[in-house]
């Protein structure tokens, strides 16, 4: 680390238990092709998760088309198409990658059950501005192609809408718009019908895809499907000294209700998912302890 800004964003991982003896930090850059090379060299396994990520309204966050393709798309699809050429470059290929997509890219399709078969109309995505949903649609399947492209074992993660405790000093893009909407700067709440999976399951799933020799292809990730504000609602209840919105946006085309088909994941040992109310008791408790809510 050489620079006060990455510092920032990543010190803290050095107070992880065992860092010290096991943690090793690499720069890349998920525009730069090649730039991930030394980071998948010699390595068993390679998961990549970094994704810049909008949740706030049904578009890119009021970003103009421009915008949206140059810091969302783009990033999205590019950094996987650049971390699979790197791990196919790799003298000593690792044995398996798992990559992080989304539900995102599961959802938005006319079925009312949905499961790994199913995959996001793109086309959809682009005429409601569900523009992360698109990136992410787009990104998984260029992943696909080029693992069958250069021979790589790849099993891909599609969880929900992550909640929990916030790990690292500043909250993450996602839940970003939970802590908005408890501290009242969010006007009017998603008119949105998702999926909720706690973070240690997540966690707990990409173990599972890279150590079980049994995962393969999709594995989707999610507990209870809800609307906004249904989750509000209750949060309403548990939490009242906080200004939680009581209005609904007026955005178009996330609110369909459907649920998500967990039974190939289930099948491999995955136990129970943890609830939705404790993945939002944790993340609260989290922005309390770190002094982010009072």
């Amino acid at each position: 680390m050489d620079n006060t800004e990455d510092e920032g964003k990543v010190g803290f991982l050095w107070e992880l238990e065992g860092a010290a003896e096991r943690l090793q930090l690499v720069r890349a850059d998920l525009m730069v092709e090649g730039s991930f090379d030394d980071a998948v060299s010699g390595v068993d396994g390679v998961f990549h998760t970094a994704s810049p990520v909008v949740v706030v309204g049904s578009g890119g966050g009021g970003k103009d088309g421009k915008d949206v393709q140059e810091t969302l798309v783009e990033p999205i699809v590019k950094g996987a198409a650049n971390v699979l050429r790197s791990c196919a470059r790799a003298p000593e290929r690792a044995r398996r990658v798992v990559f992080t997509s989304s539900c995102s890219c599961v959802r938005y399709c006319h079925a009312a059950t949905l499961n790994e078969s199913h995959w996001t109309d793109a086309d959809y995505c682009k005429s409601h501005n569900l523009w992360y949903a698109y990136a992410k649609t787009v990104a998984e399947k260029e992943a696909w192609r080029l693992a069958k492209e250069h021979g790589i074992d790849l099993v891909v993660v599609n969880p929900s809408f992550v909640i929990g405790p916030e790990l690292g000093p500043r909250p993450t893009s996602t839940i970003l718009i939970v802590l908005a909407m408890l501290k009242g700067e969010l006007g009017k709440y998603p008119n949105t019908t998702i999926g909720f999976v706690h973070v240690d399951d997540v966690v707990l799933c990409h173990v599972l895809a890279m150590e079980d020799a049994r995962a393969s292809g999709r594995l989707i990730c999610s507990c209870d499907v809800a609307h906004w504000s249904e989750i509000l609602e209750s949060l309403r209840e548990r939490y009242p000294q906080y200004p939680i919105p009581t209005e609904c946006s007026s955005q178009k085309g996330d609110d369909r209700p459907h649920r998500m088909d967990t039974s190939k994941v289930k099948a491999l040992g995955f136990p129970p998912f943890l609830s939705v109310q404790q993945m939002f008791d944790d993340c609260i408790k989290s922005f309390q302890d770190k002094g982010l809510l009072q």
